[in-house]
């Protein structure tokens, strides 16, 4: 697993955080119809928020990064001081991490927009998981798909 956090380690020991959010992007076909799918939980484990959004002909990579802004903007607007994003896109992990490079245009402003977010909140951690980890999330994105293609779900 992929994991890291954009404000590095530091000496005193870790907070846990506010809301962890698993999140998960989609396109049928690439790029296609695209959607994106949130849900968040407390520190406690209860759910506190879901939704998805259908994003249009759009790629994967951008589905992707449409719900980790999302979820960044979810944590600043409600003043959740710290976030654990979990996401089954390693792409996308590395690159916030600093891995990978951003290469393609498109994704650039996707990435620099959840890079500003991330550093308004005091604790952001970012890690990648494997898909059935992430089922709840897909869930979601998939609804809305269905849903925008007249698909019962």
């Amino acid at each position: 697993m992929t994991q890291g956090s954009l404000f590095g380690s530091s000496a005193r020991p870790a907070r846990p955080f506010d809301i962890i959010a698993n999140i998960d992007g989609g396109a049928r076909g690439n790029p296609g119809p695209a959607a994106y799918g949130v849900v968040v939980h407390n520190a406690q484990g209860d759910l506190i928020e879901e939704w998805g959004k259908y994003l249009g002909i759009q790629t994967n990579n951008v589905a992707e990064y449409s719900a980790l802004v999302a979820v960044l903007e979810y944590a600043v607007r409600e003043n959740y001081k710290s976030l654990k994003v979990l996401s089954d896109s390693e792409l996308m992990v590395r690159q916030m991490c600093g891995q990978y490079r951003v290469k393609n245009p498109g994704l650039r402003e996707f990435y620099e927009r959840a890079q500003a977010l991330a550093r308004k909140l005091l604790q952001f951690s970012i890690e990648h998981v494997l898909r059935e980890h992430n089922r709840a999330a897909d869930r979601l994105a998939n609804q809305v798909l269905d849903r925008q293609q007249g698909r019962q779900s």
